[in-house]
């Protein structure tokens, strides 16, 4: 099993600013759904839209296994990724918290727009502090440029990584890709997936 710091570059994708790939005929494009069936080296993908996506993975693909996680797990000093929705007092109210393993501090560091949701966004920092609060918990986020006010209700999906195994990519299995790049006959191929481990990608 890969060690964890070999996730580095997938997290690092996932949480950054999206950018051009260089000489891609196409923007990135992310996939969101459920692998339906596999035909050859092909994933068809069931999207999260209900359209099929078919993704081409190399035999030396990164997969990286979502598991899930807890308010608990989240400490003054954790290192995490929230994809919120704005609220009328400067706040986000949080969609979903990926807490980063160490090796992945300062990934994506900031604030930004995020297509998961209209209007949502995501927040990358440390957590300068914790409080209770009506809804849930309240986190102060601090990140290069300010810092953010996140409250995270009792439901909302938390998430960390772990190495993933290529056996997971089967049929039923919900997953998640940041950046996959189009070729000219539709078909998407991408290095690097996400996969959930008894969790849905909530990305």
């Amino acid at each position: 099993m890969r060690h964890v710091s070999g996730i580095v570059g997938m997290i690092a994708l996932l949480f950054a600013s999206a950018a051009p790939i260089a000489h891609a005929q196409e923007p990135p494009v992310r996939v969101r759904g459920t692998i339906d069936r596999m035909d050859g080296d092909l994933y068809v993908i069931k999207a999260r839209g209900g359209s099929e996506m078919r993704v081409k993975l190399p035999d030396n693909v990164m997969i990286v296994s979502l598991v899930k996680a807890s308010l608990a797990d989240i400490k003054q000093g954790s290192y995490v990724g929230v994809a919120g929705m704005p609220q009328a007092d400067g706040s986000q109210k949080a969609l979903e918290v990926h807490i980063f393993p160490e090796a992945m501090r300062g990934t994506g560091d900031g604030h930004r727009g995020w297509d998961l949701q209209p209007s949502s966004t995501m927040t990358n920092g440390a957590v300068e502090q914790t409080a209770a609060s009506a809804n849930g918990q309240m986190l102060t986020l601090k990140y290069k440029d300010g810092e953010k006010k996140i409250i995270v209700s009792p439901d909302t999906p938390i998430v960390t990584y772990v190495p993933g195994e290529k056996s997971e990519l089967k049929p039923g299995a919900p997953i998640f890709i940041a950046a996959a790049t189009k070729l000219p006959d539709g078909t998407l191929q991408s290095p690097r997936v996400n996969v959930g481990r008894g969790v849905v990608p909530p990305m």
